[in-house]
């Protein structure tokens, strides 16, 4: 288990401990990976464990956010391309794929990739020949790929959103990160390593956990899994100035003590005033948490909205929200 506390991979929960048991098997194993699992739940993190664990660790590991990929470039973004290949492409380009070679590609929301995108990918894992843009020339390269997914692939390949064929490529081995609700009580654990961490990494006294706090932690369902709790710690850890952390602030909000009818809106203000007030945070709220469900993807979060992505930009542009809120923010 220490060992993969160097990937920020924590826990003790038997079913932690057979997931680490899988990352370790599939390490050594130099087949394609497909991640299963919610939005925080360390898929990425388990990524990099693999491939340090595994053969290729001396060589690249190159994470690639598919959602945040430009769907007009997004061949020339994994495949490269040819100087002239188009308007802006002024000079050669080895491609994502080219960076990682001998070592592993990972890719992130993959089922973002639009079909087209899709198909140029099953063509690359056929073979691991693959063509430039603009160039006549087929090149091929040894790489691991690992692709990883919130959302049930084979489901969308039913409603023909997602190529079955490319499935059945990427579902050779498959690993799924348990939610946090779901192992017992790591959380706790967790939030303990991240208070340490946090207090190498600003040179402040290390804090520690009221009763209150382990209860909530332990009860909370957390939606957003890990990332969620990391997010909260580390909100909690730079604003409390008390060396025992009640997370009394996160426990309202996240329990929604601060809506309609809680103290902090007046009932002496005008009823249209208090409204305004009531709907404006249900809007950060709800725009805060789906930016977090969509890992800080403004497209991909509108569409779970089923708002169009400049009205729901505009709300993310309204209320501020960056880095603390939604972990980063991409197109």
């Amino acid at each position: 288990m220490e060992e993969l506390s160097r990937f920020n991979l924590v826990g003790k929960s038997p079913t932690f401990k057979n997931t680490v048991n899988r990352i370790h098997r599939m390490a050594q194993l130099d087949a394609t990976v497909l991640i299963a699992g919610e939005t925080g739940t360390g898929k990425e993190l388990a990524a990099r464990a693999i491939h340090y664990l595994g053969v290729r660790s001396e060589k690249p590991f190159v994470p690639v956010n598919c959602g945040a990929l430009s769907e007009s470039l997004v061949e020339s973004e994994l495949f490269g391309h040819e100087r002239g290949a188009f308007t802006d492409a002024k000079s050669a380009s080895v491609g994502l794929i080219g960076e990682a070679g001998g070592g592993t590609l990972f890719l992130d929301e993959v089922d973002t990739l639009t079909l087209k995108a899709q198909a140029a990918l099953l063509r690359f894992l056929q073979d691991k020949t693959y063509r430039r843009v603009g160039g006549g020339g087929m090149r091929q390269v040894d790489v691991r790929v690992i692709v990883a997914s919130n959302s049930d692939l084979g489901a969308q390949a039913k409603e023909r959103r997602f190529r079955q064929d490319l499935l059945y490529r990427l579902n050779v081995l498959t690993l799924t990160m348990p939610a946090l609700r779901d192992r017992e009580d790591d959380g706790v654990l967790i939030a303990q390593t991240i208070l340490q961490r946090l207090s190498h990494q600003y040179r402040i006294p290390c804090r520690t956990l009221h009763a209150d706090a382990l209860s909530f932690i332990r009860s909370y369902a957390w939606p957003g899994n890990v990332r969620e709790l990391e997010n909260v710690i580390h909100r909690e850890f730079l604003m409390c100035e008390e060396l025992m952390l009640q997370l009394r602030d996160s426990r309202c909000d996240l329990l929604g003590e601060r809506g309609v009818g809680s103290k902090s809106i007046r009932t002496t203000m005008a009823f249209r005033e208090a409204k305004a007030r009531a709907v404006a945070e249900f809007e950060r709220g709800y725009v805060a948490q789906l930016l977090s469900q969509a890992d800080g993807n403004i497209s991909h979060a509108a569409r779970m909205a089923m708002q169009d992505r400049s009205a729901f930009g505009k709300m993310v542009r309204k209320y501020g929200l960056g880095h603390d809120d939604a972990g980063g923010l991409s197109t």
